[in-house]
């Protein structure tokens, strides 16, 4: 698992330090430098525009202005990653000050040497769902023992859902034929290549959904810390006021994409390419499936982040052992910066 994750992030962070003495000179103490306030920012988004983004698209429109006070003069852009690009990759090099990733994606990867924070919830719920044809025989995570499961890799959040779900019903990856199936898993599953799939509430079931393939979906429930704003720690601490003004940002975005599906719809095409006839179909039922995952258990949409899950998700990763034992998750998260 962690030579896979560093060959995603693909980047090696060294330092070297090298003093001098001149004579018998006594060392002078050199003042610490201050970070300058950064007057612009760029948001990572993981992957091609898509309207599953559109709370970032809704900010970028309106000047990340929102219910909060306004930073002049600072910023925001927006950045798609290219095929193939780590997740945080352009972050650890200092290309992007902001990316969209989970929070067990991010606590996995503190465990990697970036220091990376959480500052803002996304998705209030964790996305991923079993799926499995109508009438399947599978109607509970136990019931997959003996049969065929196809996810993209042994990555992300699909599988770490599938490790824990597993382990949380008694089974282990033993008890299953795990497929790595890369993002085929209509033609997986409807052609009978694999027993169930893991995919996405708010893609891979509305792809099945809308395609006419009947299905039964089984949420994991599992305890993990779904999509986040996140940034580094350095970043965070030499530029509250740009992370609170982009979480504030972020979460207007999200309230209007909740209110308003057509002007949601109008605001995504200038960001979405060849989104038109049936993209704009595709995307006016994805949407409120997305909208549905911006709320947290109480109904709200709320940027907070909460300590407890995060306990709960280290614990579930530590034992299937996805993080090594003693891993702090209090770091990996803050709520240092939201407005309100």
């Amino acid at each position: 698992m962690k030579t896979a994750l560093i060959r995603r992030l693909g980047l090696v962070l060294a330092a070297t330090l090298c003093l001098s003495l001149v004579g018998c000179t006594e060392p002078v103490d050199q003042p610490t430098p201050e970070v300058p306030q950064a007057t612009s920012t760029t948001v990572g988004l993981t992957f091609i525009p898509n309207i599953q983004f559109a709370p970032f698209y809704i900010a970028e429109k309106n000047g990340f202005t929102g219910d909060y006070e306004h930073i002049d003069n600072v910023e925001v852009t927006l950045r798609h990653h290219g095929a193939g690009e780590g997740l945080f990759t352009a972050l650890a090099a200092g290309d992007e000050d902001f990316v969209v990733a989970g929070g067990d994606e991010i606590l996995e990867a503190r465990t990697q040497g970036i220091d990376l924070v959480a500052v803002a919830s996304y998705y209030g719920q964790y996305p991923v769902r079993f799926i499995v044809p109508e009438g399947s025989d599978i109607a509970s995570v136990a019931d997959l023992r003996g049969h065929s499961i196809g996810l993209p890799g042994r990555f992300g959040e699909n599988w770490y859902a599938l490790l824990i779900a597993l382990n949380e019903a008694g089974l282990t990856e033993e008890d299953v034929e795990i497929v790595e199936i890369g993002y085929t898993h209509q033609v997986a599953l409807t052609t009978g290549q694999v027993d169930a799939v893991v995919g996405f509430a708010n893609s891979d079931v509305i792809n099945f959904q809308t395609a006419g393939f009947p299905v039964t979906v089984i949420d994991p429930e599992v305890p993990l810390v779904s999509i986040c704003l996140a940034t580094t720690r350095a970043y965070a601490e030499a530029n509250p006021k740009i992370v609170g003004h982009v979480i504030a940002g972020m979460k207007a975005g999200m309230r209007a994409a909740i209110d308003d599906t057509e002007g949601t719809l109008t605001i995504a095409a200038d960001y979405i390419p060849s989104f038109r006839g049936e993209t704009v179909d595709a995307a006016r039922v994805v949407l409120p499936a997305t909208a549905a995952l911006f709320v947290d258990d109480a109904g709200k949409v709320s940027p907070e982040l909460n300590p407890g899950q995060w306990t709960r998700m280290a614990e579930a990763m530590t034992a299937v052992g996805l993080i090594p034992e003693g891993t702090d998750a209090s770091l990996a998260f803050s709520n240092d910066y939201l407005l309100s």
